[in-house]
């Protein structure tokens, strides 16, 4: 028995030892990095949605605070679910939301493989051990039997759980049925009296799950583990010093922590994060795809808005504001802030937290070159028939665009719709139409040229309000809001948007001249 646990220890990964940050923990092995090792274990079945995002990002968090490693491992052992590319597109997701992995498939690194399907080998003798060592058994029931067992439960009205019959096989019983080439799963036999643990953020806590389960499978039929064997086993050779993951687990932390203890392991310190739910208090909802982040990505916000309205609707930081990068929450983080009340995330509010982020990007030089280069390729996408002048696509004129309409758009995506059609392709307006607001389009139309003419070498907004005002007080009898309806509908074709000197600023002094005359002629 002995021989058997020592002979798996030896196999691979490190050694049992104290960890870094608070409490003790497996210690990094040959090749391991030191410092905290965490890790994010989804399953490929399908895209990353904002509750992986919200798991991922505290890991990645937690490590970088406290200098450590932050770890992607993909969980397939259940193969009829997994969804061919979800792998590659977990990984892709996490670089585009700014939090990438140090260890991953992709990126590989000294404990892989990362992938748990590679790993069987190891699983294999891990329960070879347990079985040696007495801490598990071949169970040889049927799923005949076990359906029947669960009929019998629910009937009773009580909670299906395996009876245990085979852990009370005596060996020829099992050496009889493996000569009979009868299909076995293997069992970990839990035991009563555990020991309790402290959670980082629930404090103590046990549960007897000797006493409202039955053995649990370890490894089944096929050779592929349960989530309990592969992720006891892998945390342990991968060298991970503190497991974050969803509350869900909490009461699955004990049968954990009895497979350490059977294996002889140091486990690592657990802390498990509250749910994120809707803002009523409802699970989230992945219907229609509204909660996975390339339904996020291809509607245009920004990762930092998300990175932001997950944690702001949370827990764990020092402050709570809108508007944090992931510097900030970097800094801010402390795993003992983390309360065990549920997240309650308010997605309406998103497009605010986008608009403040973009504000931010739209200041930052570097950001906003990128900025401009995805709004031409918009403009390009969406006008590109309809573009008249090929100017509206420079650099000048489209940065020009984003820093007057700063703080106004949520996503860039606004400055394409067809409230913002007028940057990019002139409207149609006919002489008639001015008219009709005013008698004296034509005379208000001239005011302007000259206007333009004298100050198109310095156009502001401040000093072009003050000048429309100057020059209704040229006119008989228009009021100044008809003449700024008048120029709206001449520059934009709408009868709402930003105010008529912004427009003019950004379309510039001779480009309004072209729309006052082609108006004026029609």
């Amino acid at each position: 028995m002995a021989r058997a646990l020592r002979a798996l220890r030896g196999a691979a990964g490190p050694a049992p030892g104290s960890g870094p940050g608070s409490g003790q923990g497996p210690g990094p092995g040959p090749g391991l990095q030191r410092g905290p090792r965490v890790r994010f274990g989804p399953s490929p079945t399908g895209f990353l949605h904002l509750g992986g995002l919200r798991t991922a990002l505290y890991n990645y968090i937690f490590a970088k605070k406290h200098r450590g490693t932050f770890i992607l491992r993909l969980e397939d052992t259940d193969q009829n679910r997994v969804v061919p590319g979800a792998a590659e597109g977990i990984e892709d997701m996490l670089d585009w939301a700014g939090i990438p992995p140090d260890e991953s498939p992709g990126r590989g690194g000294p404990a892989g493989p990362y992938v748990q399907s590679l790993r069987l080998e190891l699983y294999r003798r891990a329960s070879a051990a347990l079985l040696d060592s007495g801490a598990a058994y071949r169970c040889f029931c049927s799923p005949q039997r076990l359906q029947l067992l669960r009929k019998d439960a629910l009937r009773s009205q009580q909670t299906p759980r395996y009876d245990n019959r085979c852990r009370h096989l005596t060996p020829t019983e099992v050496a009889q049925k493996l000569s009979q080439g009868l299909d076995f799963v293997i069992r970990f036999r839990l035991e009563k009296g555990v020991e309790p643990f402290q959670d980082l953020v629930y404090g103590w806590n046990k549960h007897e799950v000797a006493e409202v389960e039955g053995d649990p499978v370890i490894l089944k039929g096929d050779g592929f583990p349960t989530y309990h064997l592969a992720n006891v086993v892998d945390d342990h050779y991968m060298g991970i010093t503190h497991v974050l993951r969803g509350t869900e687990w909490l009461a699955s932390t004990s049968k954990h922590l009895l497979l350490y203890k059977a294996f002889g392991w140091e486990p690592p310190q657990f802390g498990h994060l509250p749910l994120l739910l809707n803002k009523d208090g409802g699970k989230l909802s992945k219907r229609q795809g509204d909660i996975f982040l390339e339904r996020f990505a291809r509607d245009g916000f920004l990762p930092e808005a998300l990175l932001d309205i997950v944690t702001n609707c949370g827990s764990g930081f020092t402050e709570k504001q809108m508007g944090r990068t992931l510097e900030e929450l970097i800094s801010q983080f402390e795993v003992g802030r983390i309360t065990t009340h549920s997240a309650l995330l308010d997605l309406e509010a998103l497009p605010e937290f986008n608009r403040i982020h973009l504000t931010r990007h739209i200041e930052n030089q570097g950001l906003r070159q990128k900025l401009v280069r995805e709004l031409q390729g918009l403009v390009e996408l969406v006008y590109g028939d309809q573009l008249v002048d090929p100017d509206v696509l420079e650099n000048e004129y489209v940065e020009r665009v984003l820093l007057l309409r700063k703080g106004h758009i949520s996503l860039l995506k606004n400055l394409v719709s067809s409230d913002y059609s007028y940057l990019w392709v002139r409207p149609s307006v006919s002489r008639q139409q001015l008219q009709t607001i005013s008698a004296e389009a034509d005379e208000i139309g001239k005011l302007v040229l000259g206007l333009m003419t004298r100050q198109a070498a310095a156009l502001t907004v401040e000093e072009l309000n003050k000048d429309l005002r100057s020059l209704q007080k040229q006119t008989r009898e228009t009021k100044y809001s008809s003449m700024m309806q008048l120029l709206r509908l001449v520059l934009s074709g709408r009868q709402h948007g930003p105010s008529v000197a912004e427009m003019m600023v950004t379309l510039g002094a001779e480009e309004v001249c072209v729309r006052i005359r082609r108006a004026l002629s029609s």
